[in-house]
């Protein structure tokens, strides 16, 4: 499982002309769900996004986590996250989980983040969103859970 992790000022996320999500200062997580991911990769990524030190301590230094900041999450699916690019000129997605296992994971990562987290919004799985965000620094990184083989 992939979350490319983005700390930004702000970010909403719309789809058919609805506002599915929108925050202030926090993080903008695009989840991508592998073919072989479990819930066991789910939880053990929402562990590392709240956990991960992106925000800046007193003395300028990225030390604390979106726990000890209590900032806002945003998760959004994209399942292109997990494309195959090594050749070619177009994408291969056969790394990409079923749509249906991809659905019920990123429903059950939300439902743990949501447990878990103070404020937390969600994109829609399988909808064509519009992702809008002002990225701090800019600070983005890549996680990555391997799948279960």
């Amino acid at each position: 499982m992939i979350g490319l992790l983005q700390r930004v000022t702000e970010a909403a996320v719309h789809a058919d002309g609805a506002c599915l999500g929108r925050i202030g200062p926090g993080l903008l997580v695009l989840i991508g769900i592998e073919r072989h991911d479990a819930r066991a990769q789910a939880a053990r990524l929402l562990e590392r996004v709240l956990g991960y030190r992106v925000f800046d301590n007193v003395e300028g230094r990225m030390e604390r986590s979106l726990r000890e900041t209590a900032g806002a999450l945003l998760l959004v699916p994209q399942f292109t996250l997990v494309a195959d690019t090594r050749k070619g000129t177009r994408a291969s997605f056969t790394p990409a989980a079923t749509p249906q296992a991809g659905a019920e994971l990123f429903e059950y990562l939300l439902q743990r983040a949501r447990s878990e987290h103070g404020t937390v919004a969600a994109g829609r799985f399988g909808a064509h969103m519009q992702v809008s965000l002002v990225n701090d620094g800019p600070v983005t990184f890549w996680l990555q859970v391997p799948p279960a083989a």
